[in-house]
């Protein structure tokens, strides 16, 4: 994707006046301000998910308290502090059930925790630590597909009651050009989600592959089952869920493997069922898609909590990027396929799509990466005034900002080709195995997770960022301007001014020079953004001021920005 330069990134943050606040807007014609950061926290919403700041974490990377090399429960626990520290209040755990696969989103077992994070006394113990430091911990739920290990696939293939109908068969493999093939392509192969059972002599369907049979959610056996698993793990003190695949649910046939009526109703009915349980328990779904198509999963307010708005976290990154690459992946993202963007008003176009949608503003829930994308910093080729611009495009975007663990430290990755690159463990520290283990090997270099074919490119990674010595946690956190500390900043901005709700106004300038004002305010709280997209330093004295303090200023020398700089505007709450 090609990328619109700014030089320098200024970031003006949070600013207050003593006049009403101005109705929702995108208009583009802004005063932007500056004043400092204050510790006034906002008034909390009814629904705790409107205020809070995900984190998401990958157990097995995050940090390793046995010395096995795989991350796990207690290593979760252990670094609660520093997400406190952080400044998030809410965490996504990726799979943590039992499963045969290093990543989880093959489930063997519905109701027993991955046996290489610990017991299941050590996850109740972590989400209780959660839970006394104010933290909400939600767990990713994939209710399409499980593994095909799983004992229901086993007897399924063998027609065994009452199992012999959990999953979609057929007899024969239907034939090129029907129209069946990955959901979110358009490569009309139907060997790609056909599979065959030898043991029952019939095909399967498998939306993501052979090993993860797609389940039968119109049996009423399976879907309620769904419904007791969930009941499971809310019973355990999980505050929800995050919904994987919600698109694929049910198929409706050749030409209708994704976002069906079907699966519209089928969501709408497991939203009634958890908040039967618990009227707070959080639904958010990956619908990897165009915004129309994700805000179907609103349901006409039946649905599901929130969706991701994968397009913003594209469009942030694609001002930032020097090349035209994009993955989209399980996703059918055609206004995402070729990014030339040359202005940040494609943020402002981001905004009116959301609220033209037939889904609600606060329906949307921005990110910039998830598991599944290469890491911000290595598409940015690890410029962390880059960097800085992007948390701070994400930050000033309205809604619930999700962080996918070590984007606050700038982490960045091997090289692409395989998602393990974008899943390796956490960077603590310049000591051995940047202070994700104290086992001489992490689980990224286990053979028996990936083959002996696959190349052991771990050493050569950790030797080169130690040697660096600037993406660890204590190297950022020693940083006054760093990565870290701005993420820090944003956080606490987030959660302190009225202006960050869902109700502050949004409003976007682009200056000739490049420089991008962002404009939040809310009954006369008000916060600036001021961001240098260019790759030279720019005079921001055209920046309307008055009243505004400079809370981040970093990078600003007089009235001149520096190249890919930020500065953070606020006024007295």
């Amino acid at each position: 994707m090609k990328t619109f330069t700014l030089s320098a990134l200024a970031l003006a943050l949070t600013l207050t006046g003593c006049k009403p606040a101005p109705a929702p807007s995108t208009n583009t014609n802004t005063n932007n301000a500056v004043t400092t950061a204050q510790t006034k926290a906002v008034e909390q919403p009814a629904d705790w998910w409107q205020s809070a700041i995900f984190y998401q974490i990958w157990p097995r990377s995050f940090y390793d308290s046995n010395n096995d090399g795989h991350g796990d429960f207690n290593g979760m626990s252990a670094k609660l502090p520093y997400l406190e520290e952080l400044g998030v209040n809410a965490l996504w755990l990726t799979p943590i059930f039992e499963a045969p696969s290093y990543h989880g989103y093959d489930f063997t077992e519905f109701y027993k925790v991955e046996s290489d994070y610990g017991s299941m006394a050590e996850f109740e113990a972590f989400i209780k630590a959660a839970d006394d430091k104010g933290m909400k911990v939600i767990l990713d739920l994939v209710i399409n597909h499980i593994s095909s290990q799983h004992d229901w696939f086993q007897q399924s293939e063998k027609q065994q009651a009452p199992f012999s109908d959990y999953f979609v068969w057929r007899d024969d493999m239907p034939k090129a050009g029907s129209g069946w093939g990955h959901a979110w392509s358009d490569n009309d192969k139907p060997e790609a989600v056909w599979h065959w059972s030898e043991t029952r002599k019939q095909y399967y369907y498998g939306a993501f592959g052979a090993s993860q049979p797609d389940l039968n959610l119109r049996h009423p056996d399976v879907a309620n089952e769904m419904k007791k698993m969930a009941k499971f793990w809310l019973d355990k003190g999980v505050a929800g869920f995050r919904l994987d695949a919600v698109r694929f649910a049910m198929e409706g046939g050749a030409n209708a493997q994704a976002d069906t009526q079907e699966t519209i109703e089928y969501w709408q009915d497991f939203n009634q069922y958890i908040k039967s349980v618990n009227p707070q328990a959080y639904l958010v779904g990956e619908a990897w898609a165009d915004l129309p198509i994700a805000a179907k999963y609103y349901g006409e307010g039946k649905g599901l909590d929130r969706g991701f708005d994968f397009e913003v976290g594209y469009k942030i990154l694609s001002l930032l990027k020097t090349d035209t690459d994009t993955d989209v992946l399980f996703g059918t993202m055609p206004s995402n396929e070729q990014h030339k963007a040359k202005n940040a008003l494609i943020l402002d176009e981001n905004l009116q799509q959301r609220k033209d949608s037939q889904a609600p503003l606060h329906f949307f829930t921005p990110f910039l990466t998830n598991h599944d994308q290469e890491r911000v910093a290595y598409q940015l080729k690890e410029h962390d005034g880059k960097a800085k611009l992007a948390a701070a495009m994400l930050f000033s975007s309205p809604g619930t900002p999700y962080i996918y663990y070590g984007e606050e430290i700038g982490l960045t990755q091997q090289r692409i080709g395989d998602d393990v690159y974008k899943r390796a463990p956490m960077q603590w520290d310049n000591s051995h195995q940047a202070g994700f283990t104290q086992s001489n090997n992490s689980w990224v270099e286990e053979t028996a997770l990936f083959g002996d074919d696959f190349a052991n490119w771990w050493p050569e990674f950790l030797a080169k960022q130690l040697a660096a010595g600037n993406r660890s946690v204590a190297a950022q956190q020693a940083q006054p301007n760093s990565v870290w500390r701005l993420y820090q900043h944003l956080i606490a901005m987030k959660k302190q001014r009225p202006e960050f709700t869902i109700n502050g106004s949004y409003q976007l300038t682009q200056h000739d020079n490049g420089i991008v004002e962002v404009t939040r305010e809310l009954n006369g709280s008000k916060s600036v953004f001021v961001l240098n997209l260019t790759d030279k330093a720019q005079s921001i004295s055209s920046i309307t001021r008055d009243g505004l303090t400079a809370s981040w200023q970093h990078d600003l020398n007089g009235d001149q920005l520096a190249a890919y700089g930020l500065l953070l505007l606020n006024n007295t709450l």
